[in-house]
């Protein structure tokens, strides 16, 4: 009997043992690996992401690097050159074909912000009409969900060749995002800890600082952004694929039919020597040898030529990030180009972009016989009110239509203003033809010079309004 009872004891000692140990070896879940990123791409439409497929198949295929992909907007005002589908038809139709472009080169984490394709080479316009706070933040979350080490976006600034403020809204909304993710106190409803499994407005993700962002051009020229960041040939072999990284990248970009449907139903009658023939052709290869990535900035010290995945941990940099720019009384009048000029000037000072290239003299492309204008900024000596005297010089055939001559701007710290223009039409034949032409105004306050604006514009036969 005593020894059943001691039997007894023992058990019941080694289960209550086994319950404390299974207690003392619980674990707290970790972040859920199947949206974790390598890269994230942030773009603006649908077939925005063609512009970077070559380099991504490197990574994705020959790096073994995991890939996820953001568009801004889902494309709802572009052409249908395939179909008659538009708006909102059109919209669902080319995130379809985003889709599946990206599951062709194995990326299968996509995300859609709620952007709306806006029709305009203003920044402004498209954060406006994009929503900004609202998908920043949503921008930011995903980043804390996807845990990316790095960021490849739209270039944030104006060259003749990028004509599309929602390209650089990618670029700004990846940049603000890059100095916020990482930050506790931003979006705090994003991070906040443990709670009951069924909280509906917590998160419970954490604080992620993505360590590098890099932009690419879409200038015409982009053989000045040469040096700017590593460069990677796209004519290169996959080792694994056993194909150029080009052929990859343009698999990819057939889906996107409703776009280019007329070049990709030829290129796919075409064999593939009269393929290859096309992509060594400088003037209709789809993307430039080699590729270059424009270095943005890191987290940790880097060289803006170094590959893309070296120093992702070391020194951090000794950047101020977003510092607080306190409006002081000018001490003297001037006037500077503003509108998106003027923002893309404060954005880069605001986040340690001082390396970017900018076009100097400012610069644009506009639909000839459309108007144009020169939006100005004018900071008052003293807050003071003040008479501006503008004097416009113009292009043979452009006409002053607003905005020159004496304007009585009130008291206060800077005011905006613009100069527009009309700009002649032009025959197909004659677009390009003298290049880019230069407006410039010459003001003064009061009678004493104030500045000399330029800006180089270039004429086309078509093209989004300013």
């Amino acid at each position: 009997m005593k020894l059943l009872f001691g039997s007894i004891y023992v058990l019941i000692a080694l289960l209550l043992g086994g319950n404390l140990a299974a207690q003392t070896a619980s674990s707290v879940r970790g972040a859920d690996e199947r949206f974790k990123a390598d890269i994230l791409v942030v773009v603006a439409h649908p077939d925005d992401e063609g512009a970077v497929t070559p380099y991504l198949a490197r990574a994705i295929y020959d790096l073994h690097k995991r890939v996820a992909v953001v568009y801004g907007t889902h494309g709802d005002s572009g052409a249908n050159n395939y179909g008659r589908e538009h708006a909102a038809a059109l919209g669902d139709i080319r995130e379809m074909e985003a889709r599946e472009s990206c599951a062709r080169m194995g990326i299968k984490n996509v995300w859609f912000l709620d952007g709306k394709d806006t029709a305009s080479q203003n920044v402004l316009n498209s954060l406006a009409n994009w929503g900004h706070g609202a998908n920043l933040e949503k921008l930011v979350e995903l980043i804390r969900l996807t845990r990316p080490e790095v960021i490849i976006t739209s270039l944030p600034g104006m060259f003749i060749g990028e004509n599309h403020g929602d390209h650089q809204a990618a670029g700004v909304l990846s940049t603000e995002a890059f100095d916020l993710a990482g930050n506790p106190v931003v979006f705090p409803s994003q991070l906040a800890g443990a709670s009951a499994r069924r909280e509906i407005y917590l998160e419970n993700l954490q604080a992620w600082q993505v360590k590098k962002i890099y932009y690419f051009p879409d200038a015409n020229d982009e053989k000045q952004f040469v040096g700017m960041g590593p460069a990677y040939s796209i004519k290169e072999v996959s080792p694994s694929q056993k194909k150029p990284y080009w052929r990859i990248a343009l698999d990819a970009a057939t889906t996107h039919l409703t776009q280019y449907p007329a070049d990709i139903e030829r290129i796919q009658k075409m064999s593939d020597a009269e393929v290859e023939k096309m992509m060594s052709n400088p003037d209709a290869a789809w993307w430039t040898e080699p590729e270059t990535l424009v270095f943005g900035k890191s987290y940790y010290v880097s060289k803006a030529t170094d590959d893309v995945f070296a120093n992702l941990e070391g020194e951090p940099n000794r950047c101020v990030e977003l510092s607080a720019k306190v409006q002081r009384p000018s001490a003297a009048t001037t006037v500077k180009l503003g509108g998106p000029w003027g923002y893309f000037q404060s954005f880069r000072e605001a986040h340690c972009l001082g390396a970017l290239r900018v076009a100097d003299p400012p610069e644009i492309a506009v639909m000839a016989g459309a108007q144009v204008y020169v939006p100005l900024t004018i900071a008052h000596a003293g807050n003071k009110a003040l008479k501006l005297q503008l004097k416009v010089e113009a292009p043979k055939g452009w006409k002053v239509t607003s905005g020159e001559g004496e304007i009585v701007l009130p008291a206060e710290a800077t005011s905006e203003m613009r100069v527009e223009l009309e700009t002649p039409t032009l025959a197909a034949s004659e677009s390009n033809a003298n290049g880019p032409q230069e407006i410039i105004v010459h003001a003064q306050a009061d009678g004493t010079p104030a500045g000399d604006i330029k800006l180089r514009v270039l004429l086309r036969p078509h093209g989004l309004p300013q």
